[in-house]
């Protein structure tokens, strides 16, 4: 039986302070953000269980992405404690393949992006968790995609297939150490965004453009962001979609969607929309939301062992 690390022994605390708080609150004040009404009209369909996580190794899945060259492969990942396994899976949950990072360590990773290249694709894993605000520098990985082949569902945690080296972009923030559980990439222009994870205050974003080159770059701060929920700063995961017009982010309870003005060529004026809600069903501990390689769903899976994989269509405009 796997040991309680300090990190996840806080992290349970914190979910079960947030789930408190939830119950003591009326659907209607759960929606409220600084005094603010979320919009009532959601942009999704009602959510839809696609199935379960078919991997019993996957049991902190914390952050997930759609593949960009890969037709219906998502790639997942455990959190803190674990190795540095990537795993790929579809959109019903079912197990395609465990591969492992030689040159990589697993100290906290709390979300994961996926980009393409030219012709190649990469995916981005964030070593960014620090819920005791202690470590001044944090990192991002950029690893080539596996290539996903029927016969790599028989890999396993004990016996992983072999994943090419990542290369490494090491960052800090200039107000000190934050925690953070949300990374981003945009799909155009290749920067970086990372969503603090607060309890009592607003979710600050900052962003870099990364070098992976192995030295330290420190990030921009741009914004803050608050969801219509209580706290309205936990931000566990989020994405931008294909189109970088949209981000959907989740906490614990929901998923919330900002949509870029029309006419906006600045990506950064997304922080200052409101977020619409957007139910991502029942989530164990949730903590990862993607879209789908065309933008036409949003997939959220949650921590422990076979959790079900709940999807969100969107609705046609």
């Amino acid at each position: 039986m796997r040991s309680l690390s300090n990190t996840n022994i806080t992290k349970i605390v914190a979910f079960v302070i947030l789930l408190l708080a939830a119950s003591m609150l009326s659907t209607s004040c759960s929606l409220l953000s600084r005094g603010q009404t979320a919009p009532v009209a959601e942009p999704y369909e009602a959510h839809s269980v696609s199935g379960k996580l078919e991997s019993p190794d996957l049991d902190e899945a914390s952050g997930i992405a759609a593949s960009k060259c890969q037709p219906n492969v998502f790639w997942t990942h455990n959190d803190s404690g674990g190795k540095a396994l990537l795993y790929a899976i579809d959109s019903t949950g079912k197990h395609l393949g465990v591969w492992k990072i030689e040159n990589a360590a697993n100290r906290d990773w709390e979300d994961i992006a996926a980009i393409k290249s030219g012709d190649k694709c990469y995916v981005l894993i964030g070593e960014i968790g620090d819920n005791e605000h202690r470590y001044e520098r944090i990192a991002v990985y950029r690893v080539p995609e596996p290539s996903v082949i029927p016969a790599n569902s028989s890999s396993t945690a004990k016996e992983p297939l072999a994943a090419e080296n990542a290369d490494v972009s090491y960052i800090n923030y200039p107000n000190g150490p934050q925690d953070a559980e949300a990374l981003l990439a945009h799909p155009q222009d290749g920067e970086i965004y990372l969503l603090t994870k607060s309890n009592n205050s607003p979710s600050q974003v900052y962003k870099f453009l990364p070098r992976f080159e192995g030295e330290t770059q420190s990030l921009e701060r741009v914004a803050e962001v608050t969801v219509p929920a209580i706290p309205n700063g936990s931000i566990t995961g989020g994405d931008i979609s294909p189109d970088g017009r949209r981000v959907i982010l989740c906490d614990y309870f929901a998923g919330y969607e900002l949509v870029l003005p029309e006419g906006s060529s600045n990506f950064d004026d997304i922080w200052k929309q409101k977020p619409v809600r957007v139910g991502l069903g029942q989530r164990a501990i949730g903590e990862a939301v993607a879209y789908s390689a065309d933008g036409s769903f949003v997939i959220a899976v949650s921590e422990k062992k076979n959790t079900p994989v709940n999807t969100a269509r969107r609705k046609p405009n």
